[in-house]
């Protein structure tokens, strides 16, 4: 088999651990002697031994001897000391002969570190195997270890003519089962997911991955998703799932600090509360009345390990987003219906472009058919 049939199958083992392995990124190895595979392994939980350690241990629990065997791993392997040791000492160790890697590390303290450590050991490094696919699977992590701020994914479910609600508030449900699964699967592969006030006041939404309502636990699961409001008035009810359910201590809240103080005290005894400072624009940093500084809020999640961020908003908090150059990739559910009406809800709102030259511009651009609905992904320039 040759190198990219190899680190196919090393992608494919990296995946095992979609949602789980955060801070850490996603990686898989693969172990072959002789045109065969003699151990397999992927990075399971942040702490735990790495794909290549693991590979390692399951060629020996099979008997196989590691010495002048081939390691293929998605991601450049670590040279410094961490949570664990370097996996570069027990790949020397083991009398690896050559190693072939998908994307090097993105974090310019350990960038090509590794590839140096081996070859002066001896052994062969080849690199850039199927790299774009290695990159885009920790997308998330590559963003976070270079700008030290979460990924912002900014996520709708919205009717042909761009709405995702009608007047009233009503959006249950725009699209159909295979869409909002496959929505469930972000969340499971996020870190933290986002919304405004408006959204838990018309909806009352859990914001939680499906194994967390349940209640089941899954290695495959994500159990630990954060859950963000900005509610710059204190305006959540006490009766909130979101500050009354059993994951309420995963709850954070935004407020700003002419939020009434009644209200923040009595937030904070249920769930966590943070007094956000009030974005400034314009000349003379004028204020804009009650809009969290979502700068600040990035800054902040990115310093907590919070690497990837789903924005579930209306459509005032996506064009925050999105129009304020704060996010890097949306994913717009559509489904084959129009709602019309000059009062129904936008899937982004805000001021908007004020000409089609100002317009947000799409790269990257990817179209998938889920039933009857479509969900396009694409990154944001």
């Amino acid at each position: 088999m040759p190198d990219t049939q190899f680190m196919c199958l090393a992608l494919r083992l990296a995946r095992h651990s979609y949602g789980t392995t955060s801070p850490n990124p996603m990686v898989g190895a693969v172990l072959v002697k002789g045109g065969k595979i003699i151990g397999r392994g992927w990075h399971r939980l942040a702490g735990e031994p790495h794909a290549e350690i693991e590979a390692l241990r399951d060629a020996q629990k099979r008997g196989h001897n590691t010495r002048g065997a081939t390691l293929y791993i998605t991601l450049e392997p670590c040279s410094t000391h961490g949570r664990t040791p370097p996996c570069t000492d027990a790949i020397i160790a083991a009398g690896i002969k050559r190693v072939v890697i998908g994307a090097t590390d993105p974090n310019p303290k350990h960038h090509g570190r590794a590839f140096k450590i081996l070859q002066r050991a001896g052994i062969q490094v080849v690199h850039g195997i199927l790299a774009d696919e290695c990159e885009r699977l920790n997308e998330a992590f590559n963003h976070w270890i270079v700008y030290h701020t979460p990924f912002v994914t900014v996520k709708a479910a919205m009717t042909l003519d761009g709405k995702i609600a009608t007047a009233s508030g009503g959006s249950k449900w725009i699209t159909g089962e295979k869409a909002r699964a496959y929505g469930m699967k972000l969340r499971q592969g996020s870190d933290a997911i986002l919304v405004g006030i408006n959204t838990i006041l018309a909806d009352n939404p859990s914001l939680m991955a499906r194994s967390q309502e349940s209640g089941v636990g899954s290695q495959n699961k994500n159990l630990r998703l954060r859950r963000i409001v900005l509610d710059s008035m204190a305006r959540t009810p006490l009766k909130a799932k979101v500050v009354s359910d059993k994951n309420a201590a995963l709850t954070t809240i935004l407020v700003s600090k002419i939020a009434p103080k009644k209200r923040v005290a009595e937030l904070a005894k249920r769930v966590n509360v943070l007094v956000a400072p009030i974005r400034k624009v314009g000349r003379g940093a004028e204020i804009v009345p009650y809009q969290i500084d979502l700068h600040w809020l990035l800054k902040k999640l990115g310093a907590e390990n919070v690497t990837s961020l789903l924005v579930e908003g209306g459509g005032e908090v996506n064009a925050s987003f999105l129009l304020g150059g704060l996010a890097q990739r949306v994913a717009f559910f559509y489904a084959p219906k129009i709602l019309g009406g000059r009062d129904s809800h936008k899937a982004v709102a805000g001021k908007g472009a004020k000409s089609l030259a100002e317009a947000l511009q799409l790269r990257e651009v990817e179209w998938k058919r889920l039933g009857p609905d479509l969900l396009l992904t694409a990154r944001v320039d």
